[in-house]
């Protein structure tokens, strides 16, 4: 069947929320999540995506709204009576039972007698055929999710529901994992739903992801165009890190607006601006710190003209192995972030080094300066680089 033109899987929440009490954990919020995709609720911990999940689980029955699986309302029906299956966290594996048989009971459980061939199916898709007669514990933490999800495939769901499954395995194990997730899910070919605070994770295996805060999509996209056309200061600081200065529109030149930043002119693309941009108006100018080019003082006169430029001292640097992050200590921006790869190192860009920082003007992306600057920090937690350092 061709799932890119029939859409009778679709799953299609309408009006949806959820409130307990005086407080909103889901406001109303129309999503749809495309038959055969594999799609991500992306946030941090309380902002609703779990809550959303269970809701289409029928784990969690809504204030207000329907879910709809194709043109078929399920809002009223039990979790039993559901096309769909949810991979928890704690793979609530039986103890008792070995690996074959945790995988073949929801078919024993529907009275199937012959089971051997499909068990036996299952357990190579997620490349456990020869784990089959073990127990759980013998098996490591990625082993154990593999056979949930076995065990909850084999039921042919026509959605599979992940709330967090990778949150209690290590870092190199969850890399692993994610690969095999999107393996899995491409080999099958039903949707998938996955519930992750992790963004990495949400990127490497999502084909669209939605950005969840305080109950609400802040932005829904395929991972590459949320990271680099984010329409919030919440998804900019969130989904990776985003250095944001706080600037004026002066003018316009071709197809680009002309900001002033204190005594820098920044250039930015009209077509990437979600800002109103007539003169004096105000604009956050966001770049990711990987898109940055560092280059000492003594060398400035070296830089292409028409690159975007903010002068500052080094504060404080940190070594990660595959990059050096920066932080620049400028008039424009506080703690201006640059990860530059170790390829060939300047030895003078140290603490103190008097530094430009420039870009190519089309990878700058401007924000509603009416907005929190800081929104999604704090929910963003270590970035990723540092996580790998403290591993």
């Amino acid at each position: 069947m061709d799932t890119t033109t029939d859409r009778s899987g679709d799953v299609r929440l309408t009006g949806i929320s959820r409130t307990y009490g005086s407080f909103t954990a889901v406001h109303p919020l129309d999503l749809t999540v495309p038959q055969g995709s594999f799609f991500a609720l992306l946030g941090a911990s309380g902002c609703g995506k779990t809550t959303t999940l269970r809701m289409i689980a029928g784990l969690e029955e809504p204030t207000a709204g329907t879910v709809r699986l194709g043109d078929r309302d399920v809002t009223a029906l039990p979790p039993h009576k559901r096309p769909v299956n949810t991979v928890f966290q704690s793979y609530a594996l039986f103890p008792h039972l070995d690996i074959f048989e945790n995988v073949a009971f929801g078919l024993r459980r529907r009275g199937i007698k012959s089971v051997k061939k499909q068990v036996e199916e299952m357990l190579e898709l997620v490349q456990l055929g020869e784990q089959a007669r073990k127990k759980p514990h013998q098996l490591s933490g990625g082993q154990q999710q593999r056979v949930a999800v076995a065990r909850a495939l084999i039921n042919h769901p026509q959605v599979l529901l992940l709330d967090e499954p990778l949150g209690a395995l290590d870092l190199k194990l969850r890399r692993q994992m994610q690969l095999e997730l999107k393996r899995i899910q491409t080999e099958v070919g039903i949707t998938f739903i996955h519930v992750t605070h992790d963004q990495e994770e949400a990127m490497t295996m999502a084909d669209t992801v939605a950005v969840m805060n305080a109950g609400r999509v802040e932005q829904l996209g395929p991972p590459a165009d949320l990271y680099e056309n984010p329409r919030t200061t919440f998804v900019a600081n969130f989904l990776g890190t985003s250095n944001l200065i706080e600037a004026e529109a002066d003018a316009t030149s071709g197809d680009d607006v002309l900001l002033k930043a204190g005594a820098c002119t920044l250039a930015l693309p009209r077509a990437r601006c979600s800002a109103p941009t007539a003169a004096g108006g105000r604009v956050l100018v966001g770049i990711r710190p990987e898109k940055i080019s560092l280059t000492h003082a003594d060398e400035s006169a070296g830089i292409p003209a028409g690159r975007n430029r903010v002068t500052g001292r080094i504060a404080a640097t940190s070594y990660i192995g595959v990059s050096t992050q920066y932080v620049v200590d400028s008039p424009v921006c506080p703690a201006f972030q640059v990860y530059a790869q170790n390829i060939d190192r300047d030895p003078r860009l140290v603490p103190g080094a008097e530094v430009v920082a420039h870009w190519n003007p089309a990878h700058t992306f401007g924000l509603d300066a009416a907005q929190d600057i800081g929104a999604g920090v704090a929910e963003a937690g270590v970035p990723q680089a540092a996580e790998e350092a403290l591993a």
